[in-house]
């Protein structure tokens, strides 16, 4: 007779929770890259404003980091936010972006969504996999104001902006319980649901809702502070006009991208923010989020 202690199945029933934020979390990033079309971006038309980047290539890294997202939610459940587990979420987190470049072969497709997406699995790890998305955007601010005492002092084009531009960033979006997400993707990603229109329009109106909030580092390492505002500017247009599901939507939402293609720049930071609403939608609803797109050209 098989005997399951108690322990045994806490300890199963971890490991299941640890898989399904991991499961949740890659399949918002593929979800992220095949919306199409996005600005610049890279879907399913192409490379968008990037030479060194394909849709397949995203996919691939997005499918590597399923094990360090399963263990930073192993390691941060039973937790508070603590300089423990800061440090302990660091560690597994460079770990994972050593497996990213391997896989990419140097190229950096997914740097920021491990630090934003690997803060919001460990905050729903924390919370709870049912707990509200404030609840879970909250502890994952906690940890992102711990400082990590072993991360390398290593330069970054975020953190060369942040210092240049005074911008908040990736981390001060963290730090401030992912405000861009929480105000802006979120209610607009269910707002246009709501109305009726393809889930595809419902994506890509929450991402140009957090362009236009968002100071996005990427835009601002390839065209400074005019391709930042012109971004902003844009994306406010795209919605303006009635979104994407309406045909002058679509047209400012070639402008847009237009502009952006001439620069170079891409809103990556505004991606990486777009795949965190989509995984919180998915916690809320219980379902993955399908991969987006398919209906682009309709």
């Amino acid at each position: 007779m098989r005997i399951f202690s108690p322990q045994g199945v806490l300890q199963q029933q971890k490991v299941l929770a640890a898989r399904t934020l991991a499961h949740l979390a890659v399949t918002a990033l593929v979800a992220e890259a095949e919306l199409t079309p996005k600005p610049a971006l890279v879907d399913r038309r192409g490379s968008g404003a990037h030479t060194d980047l394909t849709l397949a290539l995203m996919k691939r890294s997005a499918q590597t980091l399923s094990g360090t997202f399963a263990t930073i939610a192993f390691a941060s459940m039973d937790h508070s936010p603590d300089q423990a587990l800061r440090e302990h979420l660091g560690e597994i987190g460079r770990e994972g972006e050593r497996a990213m470049l391997e896989v990419t072969h140097g190229v950096n497709t997914h740097r920021g969504a491990i630090w934003a997406m690997g803060l919001l699995v460990a905050g729903a790890a924390i919370a709870g996999l049912t707990a509200p998305a404030r609840h879970i955007t909250a502890r994952a601010g906690e940890l992102a104001h711990l400082p990590d005492r072993f991360a390398p002092d290593m330069p970054s084009h975020g953190l060369s902006m942040q210092k240049r531009y005074g911008v908040a960033g990736a981390r001060g979006e963290a730090q401030r319980d992912f405000p861009c997400v929480i105000e802006w993707g979120l209610p607009t990603l269910r707002a246009v649901r709501q109305r009726g229109a393809t889930e595809t329009c419902a994506r890509l109106d929450a991402l140009l809702a957090i362009m236009t909030q968002l100071d996005d580092t990427c835009l601002l390492y390839r065209g400074g502070l005019d391709a930042l505002r012109e971004a902003r500017e844009s994306a406010r247009a795209v919605l303006c006009a009635g979104g994407t599901g309406t045909a002058a939507g679509l047209d400012q939402l070639s402008l847009l991208e237009s502009s952006l293609l001439l620069r170079h720049a891409s809103p990556g930071g505004s991606a990486d923010l777009l795949a965190a609403t989509l995984f919180l939608d998915a916690l809320a609803s219980g379902t993955p989020p399908a991969e987006g797109g398919r209906e682009w050209n309709v």
